[in-house]
This record gives C-alpha cells, structure tokens and sequence, in this order.
C-alpha cells in the first residue's frame, strides 16, 4: 500500500461539546444562526422564504406526530419526495424520533420501490404528491409492514384511502407540543450516536440493491470534517438541485445547516438555468452531466452568431483553456498570454459567470469524471469547478480546494480519513465516516471491510502532494485480446467533450481494440450537418445509420483520442437514435450506467461494428 493521503486526525475541536444526532446537531445549527430565509423554495412564480423558527417548528411537530403513530426508535420510514424543503424537514422529523430514513429516488422502478420497503421492513411512508405518488403507488400497494403513508400534498392525501395529510401530522404534534413543551426533547434526547441513522440502498448496476446502514456518528464526523476543509460560511447561498436522497447532496445540506447556508430547492434539471439567474448561488454541488450540457449550450450559441463573434469566441475559448492548463500545472503564464486572457474574460467570459448568477464562488462536482478539456474551459472563465468523490459507503470522502485545485483530480482526502491505494490499485478509505455495513447482509460487509478499511472498488493512484487521482471501477476494466487494460470512463469523459456526443459507452473486452455506443445530440448533429449542405430529414433512427453522420462523429473522436496509446484510441463508433434511460433499465437512478445490460442489448450492433472492419 501506498501512504496515506491524511493523517488520521480529530475533525474539529468542538466535536466533543455538540449534540450526539444528527438530528441534535443541524437543529441547533440552524437555530443559533436564526437565518429568516434558511430555506426557500419557488411556488407559483414565487419564491418562498421559510425562516429557521419556522423550519425547527415544523421538524419539531412532525417528529412529535410520527411518534404519536406509534414510529419508535430504529423504526425504518421510507421518504419518496423530488427536492423540496419537506424533503429535509421529514428527514430532520424522522431522525429526531430515532427512527432511519430510508431515501428513495422518485425515478425508481415500481419493482425497486417495492423490493426497498419489503427488504427494510419499512412501518411508514413519507411521499410528496403529483406525478411521484402516481408512479410510486403500485410500489407500495400491499406492502408488508408497511402501516402509514403521510402525503404531503394535502389534496392527493384525500385521493388516497389511509393516507394522513402532512399538515394533519404536524397538527398532532403541535397539540402534543402544547400541552408539553418539554416533549420533543424528551423524544430527541433518547438518541444515541451509534443508532443507525439511514439505510441507503446502492443503485445496484448488477444483481440486487444493498442497504448501507450509515450512523449519526458517521454523519457528524463528515459535516465536521468538510466544514473545516472548504471555505463554506453562513453568507453562502445554494442551490440544491441533485436529489436528496443520495448521499452526496444529502451530506451536503447537513454540511450547510451546520454552516448556516441558505438553501433554495429545484425540484428537476430543468429548472437550473432559471434558478441560477434568480438565486444567484455562491456555491453549488453538481454532477459532470450538468456541466456537459452547460458546455455545450454555451459552445452552440458562441458558434451558431457567425462572423466576427463565432471567431472571436473560438478563440477567446482556446486562450482561457490554454491560460487555465498553465495556472493548473504550474507552469510560467507568459505575459501576452496573460494580456490575452484578461480581452477574452471582458469579451466572453463575463457572460458565462452572468449566466450562472454572476457570484459564484465554486462548484463541487461529483459522481462521475469530468474532462480535462471541460475543467479548463471553465476555469479558464473563472468558473471553479471543485471535484470531489465519495460513496452511500463512504460518505464524502475527499474534493479539491478553492486554493489547491488541481484538474483531473479528486482533491485531498477530508481531516479523519485516510485514503491508501492497494497492490492492485484499488482504492482503501478508513475512518468515522465508514458505513457499519449492508442491512441484512453481513457476508457482503465482510467481503469489502478488511481490518477497518473499506474496499472502494475504485482503482486510482495518489501522487506526491497527496492529491488522489481516480482511473476507473475496477469491476469496469476490460482487458484487450493483446493484453492491454482499458479504463473506460476516462475515454467516456474526454468524449463527452464533443458538442455531437450526449451519451457513450466504450466497449471492447477481449477484442483487438475498443469500440463506442454514442448517444448524439440529436440537434448539434442537424446543425452541423446543415452548415456542410447535408440532407438531415428522416427519424434519428435513419440519421443514426446515415453514412455521413456516422463519419462526422468518427472523425470527432478520433481527434478527441489521438493522444491516447494507440490500443486505447475507439476505432469504430455506432450511433443509437434514444438516450439510455431508468425506464429502460440502463441506466440506475444514479444515472451510472449498467454496463452488463448494455453488452447484452446491443451485443450483435457491438458484433457488427468488429465485423465490418
């Protein structure tokens, strides 16, 4: 093994003097900063401040009224919700009682939904409304121990036989509250740090999804560790957008109710590029396929005015790359090209911070690579894009600093973790934040915990100045007919620098070289192919086997790829007419991408790529 990339230290002085939960910890986070708007968000065109009284008030009375429900310590209640600020107050409300959330993404299977409550023995139910309570129902119908569902929408709770209003909840707990004031302490108090705080099930890209059982010691000595490694103060605003019930936004919003940040919630993707002009954040958590489809709208829109500003916008691109390449290794910035950067910042790049609020201090970006090319465009700018990494094992394990940022890394491990790499190059973490193990299924947790460390099934390396460098998942490796091993996320993340590609896997094991599946993006394909005089008329599933466009893609990736080794360049490409889906089974609610069932479903499109070679 390699050293370890922190010593094993204690996250923070105060630890010993805060509460034992969770639960006790973001509360008096958020009450002793008092902030009138500690979470917000837009309802009918308008957005909603709720204050931190109000916030505590609510977590108070729904916690009250669930132990009225007869919900006790280590009870399992499963949440169902898209992002909104009942998602955090049920969550806070849940723990409170020393009960353990179970999150579940709003895109997951009827299956999956029922596989997750039968397999937690789940007593109660906590789903928002709408479109989610439609799609989730049948998930829950008939399900084994299953005794309560609270809707928080008050009209679809009337539609559904059972079912309490979450207003009706929080009026039981507000009458208890009432008649005791000293109630919900009473109930808070039992808690204990060692209790199982959450049982997150893993997105299951093969076989069945596991239960990670994190604690509230898990949880606390995280918000410590990552409130002191970043510069996060309670005059930062955020805005949430990846979903709650993963554990890396999850962790987050503890992370800035500790802090004091002010929170405002998306409910969906689509809402981000509105949300940023109007919210105006300071800092963000966002994943590398936001950052994409930015990058590529920005690149479409700076092409598509022609003339003199296309030019001028290509090359202001280029310098802030080159600029931002140079500041990141270190190398000497020659003046001119200095002079350069700062025409091209007031020419262009001043409008893509506009674009994003104007304020931003970083991005931490998660879940996946993301390219090098992508890094340095926007650093370049002067947009920091912050990445991190972390698993539902591990919490959040490490990310870059504001003032040690270095681009392809996933930055330095957080005070109290320690980060080793082993003899095959699989990646070790140790520490407070390491899960207890998988719920019901303790032959697994032996399998990945060997003496305290917790086998990532990441492999990467360290270097010198400690900063961690993630390669691939080890089970996604393949193996060449030469010999040669290929890491495939990395080659998917540099071609996702290309305005043509939406989505790609590369495939290839025990073949001579690698191949890719792309997903296109539909209308930068039509654009381009319009501006070379090109007929583009037909269904993307003609377009996706058009010789032209084929070609077009192809000669994209292989520039994209030359300076890969030669037996990790893609020689061949297939284009697909639909994106890779939930629904379809490809994708996990994590959006990772199942890699089996994509062999398997395009196995002869795979075949026929080495055929006609």
């Amino acid at each position: 093994m390699s050293s370890a990339a922190a010593a094993k230290v204690s996250p923070g002085q105060e630890q010993s003097s805060i509460p034992s939960t969770l639960a006790g910890v973001c509360l008096q986070a958020i009450a002793r900063h008092d902030k009138p708007d500690a979470v917000s968000e837009k309802r009918h065109d308008q957005w909603v401040r709720i204050s931190a009284s109000e916030f505590v008030r609510r977590v108070r009375h729904i916690a009250l009224g669930l132990a009225d429900l007869g919900i006790r310590s280590q009870d399992r209640v499963a949440l169902i919700s898209e992002n909104r600020p009942e998602w955090s107050i049920a969550d806070l409300a849940i723990l409170s009682v020393g009960a353990v959330t179970v999150p579940i993404y709003t895109t997951q299977s009827i299956d999956q939904i029922q596989f997750i409550l039968e397999d937690s023995g789940t007593r109660a139910l906590l789903i928002s409304g709408g479109r989610v309570l439609k799609h989730a129902r049948q998930g829950f119908a008939g399900v084994r121990h299953l005794e309560h569902v609270v809707v928080f929408d008050p009209e679809a709770a009337r539609g559904l036989d059972g079912a309490t209003a979450l207003e009706s909840l929080e009026a039981r707990g507000a009458a208890i509250e009432h008649d005791d004031a000293e109630a919900f302490d009473k109930l808070i108090a039992r808690g204990r740090g060692d209790d199982v705080a959450t049982i997150i099930y893993t997105s299951g890209t093969t076989g069945e999804p596991k239960g990670v059982m994190l604690t509230h010691d898990n949880f606390i000595s995280n918000v410590l560790s990552i409130s002191s490694g970043l510069p996060i103060s309670p005059n930062d605003v955020s805005l949430s957008v990846l979903p709650l019930s993963h554990i890396f936004e999850r962790t987050v919003f503890y992370v800035f109710c500790y802090v004091g940040v002010s929170v405002n919630y998306a409910a969906s993707f689509e809402q981000v590029g509105e949300y940023l002009r109007e919210v105006r954040p300071t800092i963000m958590t966002a994943v590398p396929r936001l950052f994409e489809k930015v990058y590529h709208r920005i690149i479409k829109k700076g092409m598509s005015a022609g003339g003199l500003k296309s030019k001028i916008f290509a090359r202001s691109l280029a310098i802030g790359q080159r600029y931002a390449e140079l500041k990141d290794k270190g190398q000497h910035i020659p003046v001119s090209l200095q002079l350069r950067q700062a025409v091209a910042d007031r020419l262009v790049f001043t409008k893509w911070r506009e674009g994003i609020g104007g304020r931003l201090r970083y991005f931490v970006s998660g879940g996946a690579p993301l390219s090098p090319t992508l890094s340095y465009s926007f650093l370049g700018a002067g947009i920091n894009i912050l990445q991190g990494y972390g698993m539902t094992e591990t919490c959040v394990v490490s990310a870059n600093r504001p003032d040690d940022n270095r681009v392809g890394s996933i930055g330095k491990a957080f005070a109290g973790i320690e980060v080793v790499i082993a003899a095959d190059g699989e990646m070790l973490v140790r520490g407070p934040n390491v899960m207890r193990g998988y719920y019901g299924h303790p032959e697994s947790t032996l399998a990945v915990m060997h003496d305290g460390w917790f086998a990532t099934g990441d492999v990467g390396y360290i270097d010198e100045a400690g900063h961690l460098f993630l390669t691939d998942r080890k089970k996604d490796l393949f193996k060449l007919s030469n010999g040669k091993y290929i890491a495939p996320q990395l080659i998917e993340s540099l071609l996702k620098q290309s305005e043509f590609i939406s989505q790609v896997v590369v495939v290839g094991a025990s073949r001579k070289y690698p191949v890719a599946l792309i997903v296109p993006d539909w209308e930068a394909v039509k654009s381009s192919m319009r501006l070379v005089g090109e007929a583009v008329a037909g269904t993307h599933a003609e377009l996706s086997t058009q010789t032209s466009v084929v070609k077009m893609i192809q000669r994209d990736v292989t520039t994209i790829t030359a300076h890969l080794a030669d037996y990790e360049r893609v020689r061949r490409v297939a284009l697909l007419p639909e994106e890779f889906s939930i629904d379809s089974g490809e994708l996990t609610p994590t959006l990772k991408v199942k890699r089996n069932v994509i062999d398997a479903r395009y196995g002869k499109l795979i075949d026929d790529l080495y055929g006609s070679t």
